[in-house]
């Protein structure tokens, strides 16, 4: 069994990326600009991200035996992720995403879930969770993220939980609770805590990105603001995934929050700038956005 520093689990698509003049209205007509395809979905994103922050990273997800999945198999694997906890499923097809980017950076998605949620509880390999020293969760069912926290959290491995915009739309409640960090984004965090965020986890930290405004860190007896970093958009699609890997990489170093929001805005705002989801920055292009600030 592989020992990792940080599990990932959750979806592994494939993405094709359409920048276009304008979104289109209904009855309405948009030009195309430029095509791209890559591997995405939020758990393969923030692996491949920590692993180009020189982290040991696993995925639990699953794909199809399309091309698409060897396709997304074969970009994270060259990135560095160990693949061995992503189920190969025969006959089926790999999750396919149309990412709409308009020229300020802004997404909008189309796209089928095709077989990215096949993991179920049953088909959990508890040792695989346990020989992770953190697992990250992102959205999944509800059942099989929840069984992923209760293996970590009984095994007493730090977990965190990025559920993704099907938040109002699924019941994460159990996986929420035994989270230690939560990633939301503002809107997120409004409707799932309402107003007063610092008493939303018991001894844990709710994280909250808000675009270009930066990103906020609620602890129990903190809270830490950071700016982020003036960038002009290209692209926000991954931009929270990596926001994640940058906070993650630096937490689990120390559990220094406010380092690690600062180099998640850094991560964040250089994926941003790029073209495609899996544009995630190196540890130097990381350190020379925080030295250019300080």
């Amino acid at each position: 069994m592989d020992s990792v520093t940080v599990l990932a689990a959750g979806h592994v698509n494939w993405d094709v990326t359409l920048r276009v003049d304008r979104f289109p209205e209904p009855d309405g007509e948009a030009s195309i600009r430029s095509q791209r395809q890559s591997g995405g979905g939020s758990a393969a994103n923030v692996a491949a991200a920590l692993a180009g922050l020189e982290v040991e990273t696993g995925l639990i997800g699953s794909v199809g035996d399309d091309d698409h999945g060897l396709l997304a198999r074969r970009e994270l694997e060259a990135a560095g992720v160990s693949l061995s906890g992503v189920r190969v499923v025969e006959g089926a097809e790999t999750a396919v995403k149309y990412l709409l980017v308009d020229e300020t950076g802004e997404v909008a998605i189309l796209g089928n879930d095709g077989v990215n949620e096949a993991v179920t509880p049953d088909g959990i390999e508890s040792e695989r969770v346990r020989a992770a020293d953190h697992v990250h969760l992102t959205g999944q069912r509800p059942e099989t993220a929840a069984a992923i926290a209760r293996i970590a959290s009984d095994a007493g491995i730090s977990v965190s939980f990025d559920p993704g915009r099907r938040l109002g739309d699924r019941e994460y409640d159990e996986a929420l609770a035994l989270a230690d960090i939560v990633f939301v984004t503002d809107r997120e965090a409004t409707g799932l805590f309402g107003d007063d965020r610092t008493d939303a986890i018991d001894d844990g930290i709710v994280v909250v990105t808000c675009g270009a405004d930066g990103a906020e860190a609620y602890a129990p007896d903190r809270t830490v603001v950071h700016a982020g970093f003036d960038v002009d958009p290209v692209d926000t699609a991954g931009a929270g995934d990596a926001f994640a890997a940058g906070f993650l990489a630096t937490w689990l170093e120390g559990g220094d929050i406010d380092r690690a929001l600062a180099y998640g805005n850094a991560c964040g705002a250089l994926t941003a700038g790029r073209d495609g989801a899996r544009s995630a920055p190196t540890i130097a292009a990381v350190e020379d956005v925080l030295a250019r600030r300080a």
